[in-house]
């Protein structure tokens, strides 16, 4: 009897255009992830919302990160990808989910008391509630694993808690998800601040590179990126800048850190961020021409997210009813 495969749930928001970071930290990984489980793949909409958007722009973001997914390799045929808001139960499960919080534990989450500084009173309830949704999503699927960053392991804490919380109100429904932690799972850093996590809504565009950045572009950021004036290519803290294109480049073409530290002895840094720059080039611009081939295809993508939303809703659908029957709702 073939074992089931177990249950991977991840997405990522269409709020900005996505970096080389949710590239080599997610996407890169997700692809390896296809054959050995079951996953689920989302645009996650829903979340872009808690921050104001602009429409034209969220719906060209939306089917740029689902072209995104595919030209990454993320195949439709093994994976099930979706767009969020196109399968109702997120919404509805968040909302059952939502009373069965408690306020202190949402207003704990270091992310929405960051951005509640930032925005003060006019700061959306979409924003406190955000991790309740987060937290639908992954257990609507009964995820056994979600990958995640570090920025969002408080919220996958939350996920479980309420998860248990639910089971030991009514009974057990949901599975407890655990973080998957990729073992080649790269964290890129700002290449202007390297101390920094590299992210799309820094104020200076030298400091991330985008998965559709043109070659020349790329190949100045990488010149212009921090490094320091010890002049040697060493793999260690105290040279964050060089550390992160080590990272980088042993990532891309899957070379041991000490493998790069030979390479470059006694070269300085001209000739090591050349051949960093070449390696993103040769690793983005066959995406790049898939994404812009599948923007140009709209009816094919299309016919993923409506058969990726159909399975989802089918699946997902299951666990609503269940909760909606465990909370005494009269099934309709």
């Amino acid at each position: 009897m073939e074992e089931k495969k177990k249950v991977i749930f991840s997405g990522i928001q269409p709020s900005g255009n996505l970096t080389l970071g949710n590239y080599l930290g997610a996407l890169k990984n997700w692809v390896k992830l296809q054959d050995e489980y079951d996953c689920y793949y989302c645009v996650v909409d829903l979340h872009a919302i808690t921050v104001k958007q602009e429409p034209k722009d969220l719906r060209r973001r939306t089917l740029e990160v689902l072209a995104i997914y595919l030209a990454a390799g993320i195949d439709p045929e093994k994976n099930t990808i979706f767009i969020q808001s196109h399968v109702s139960t997120h919404s509805e499960a968040s909302w059952l989910l939502n009373c069965n919080t408690y306020i202190g534990e949402l207003f704990r989450m270091t992310q929405y008391k960051d951005k509640s500084k930032r925005y003060g009173e006019s700061v959306s309830a979409g924003l406190l509630n955000y991790p309740v949704l987060m937290a639908a999503d992954i257990l609507l699927y009964n995820a056994d694993l979600v990958p995640v960053g570090g920025d969002q392991k408080q919220h996958l804490e939350l996920t479980r808690d309420i998860a248990q919380r639910f089971n030991n109100t009514y009974s057990p429904t949901f599975t407890i998800p655990e973080p998957y932690i990729p073992k080649s799972g790269a964290k890129i850093m700002s290449l202007q601040e390297p101390t920094k996590k590299m992210s799309k809504s820094s104020d200076n565009p030298n400091s991330y590179i985008l998965i559709m950045d043109p070659p020349n572009v790329i190949r100045k950021k990488i010149n212009r990126s921090v490094t320091d004036s010890l002049g040697t290519v060493k793999y260690t803290d105290d040279q964050p800048g060089i550390k992160n294109l080590m990272t980088i480049l042993g990532n891309i073409k899957g070379m041991t850190m000490e493998e790069i530290e030979k390479k470059y002895e006694g070269q300085g840094y001209a000739n090591f961020k050349k051949d960093v720059a070449e390696a993103i080039v040769e690793e983005l611009e066959p995406i790049q021409n898939k994404v812009n081939e599948y923007l140009g295809d709209k009816s094919y993508l299309e016919d993923i997210y409506k058969k990726g939303a159909e399975k989802a809703y089918k699946v997902s659908y299951k666990v609503l009813r269940k909760m909606q029957k465990k909370i005494g709702f009269i099934p309709r």
